[in-house]
C-alpha cells in the first residue's frame, strides 16, 4: 500500500510504503462466518514510528456466493457462483501529510501462456452505482485460443462510509498493467502455492489503483476508505439494462415518435377533407 501526497507542481511526494508482509495480523478465526461465507483479515504494521495505526487497521474482507445475484451495498456489483468478492478496508488510519492519497499496488501470478489484459466498459447506465459509468476487468486470456480463464473486476470508484452513499464516493484510478517478474518480492504464500517456479515458470505482472479525488480531502474527512472488487473463474459478469430502464428508454424514445406520427395523418386527413370540398370544375 502507497500513501502519496501531490505538490502543486504536479509532483509526487511518497511517503515510506506499507509493506503488507510486514503487518501483524489477527486470526481470520474471529471473523469467519460459515453461514454468510465471510471472513476478514484485518491487520496493522508491527512497527508504526509515525504512530499512523495507533486508531487505524488495514483489512481484506471476503465474500463467497452460492448463486448468482447483486450486492445491495454501493457499487452493487453483480456476481455469479463462480465469484467471490474482495473488500480493501481503511479505517482510522492517519494520513501522513494534508493532501494524502493511498495507492494499492495489485500482483497476479499467473502460468507461462496466460496473459493478462486490462479492459475498460463504460455504459450511460448507471442504475445500480450512481455517477459511475466506468467497470474496468482484470482478465487472464489464453494465448492458444483467447479464452478468458479468471477475473479481477471492479467499478471505477471507492467510498468513504461503512454505509455507501453516492456522495461518499471517491475517484478510483488504475495505473496501467506492468509485467514485475524479479521486481516484487514474492510472498510465502505465493511459493507455497505455485512452488519455487515464480518468475521462471510462471509470469508476474502488477497493477497500480489509486483512490482520492482532485484535491484528496475525502478520506482526510472520513478516514475511511473501502474499494470493492469481484475475483472470479471465466468471463466477467456484464450489466445489462434492467426492464425498468429499458421501458423508461422506450416511453421517452418512443412518445415523440408516436406523437410526429399521429400529427402526421391528423395534418394529411385535415388537408385531404379541406380539398374534397371544391367543386370540379367543367
Amino acid at each position: 500500500v502507497f500513501e502519496y501526497s501531490e505538490a502543486k507542481t504536479l509532483e509526487e511526494f511518497f511517503y515510506p510504503t506499507y509493506d503488507l508482509s510486514d503487518f501483524s495480523w489477527d486470526s481470520v478465526n474471529r471473523t469467519l462466518n460459515r453461514t454468510a461465507l465471510t471472513a476478514e483479515f484485518t491487520g496493522i504494521p508491527a512497527t508504526d514510528p509515525s504512530g499512523s495505526f495507533s486508531n487505524g487497521s488495514l483489512a481484506f474482507r471476503v465474500t463467497a456466493y452460492e448463486a448468482s445475484g447483486r450486492d445491495e451495498p454501493l457499487p452493487s456489483l453483480l456476481h455469479t457462483a463462480n465469484s467471490s468478492k474482495v473488500e480493501f478496508v481503511l479505517a482510522g488510519v492517519a494520513p501522513r501529510g494534508n493532501s494524502s492519497r493511498f495507492a494499492l499496488e495489485v500482483a497476479m501470478v499467473e502460468e507461462t501462456g496466460v496473459v493478462q489484459k486490462l479492459r475498460s466498459a463504460r455504459s450511460i447506465d448507471d442504475e445500480y452505482t450512481p455517477t459511475i459509468f466506468e467497470t474496468l476487468s482484470l482478465v487472464a486470456e489464453s494465448q492458444n485460443d483467447s479464452s478468458t480463464l479468471s477475473f479481477l473486476q471492479w467499478k471505477a470508484t471507492a467510498y468513504g462510509s461503512q454505509t455507501p452513499r453516492r456522495e461518499d464516493s471517491i475517484q478510483c484510478r488504475s495505473r496501467g498493467l506492468q509485467a514485475a517478474n524479479g521486481t516484487l518480492p514474492m510472498s510465502s504464500i505465493v511459493h507455497a502455492y505455485f512452488g519455487e517456479g515464480v518468475g521462471s515458470t510462471y509470469t508476474v505482472s502488477a497493477i497500480n489503483i489509486s483512490f482520492g479525488g482532485e484535491d484528496g480531502k475525502v478520506y482526510q474527512e472520513k478516514r475511511y476508505l473501502i474499494w470493492s472488487a469481484l475475483l472470479g473463474f471465466g468471463q466477467p459478469p456484464k450489466d445489462t439494462f434492467s426492464p425498468l430502464v429499458v421501458s423508461i428508454m422506450a416511453v421517452a424514445l418512443g412518445t415523440p415518435m408516436v406523437m410526429l406520427l399521429v400529427g402526421s395523418c391528423v395534418v394529411l386527413f385535415a388537408q385531404r377533407k379541406r380539398y374534397s370540398e371544391y367543386e370540379p370544375i367543367n
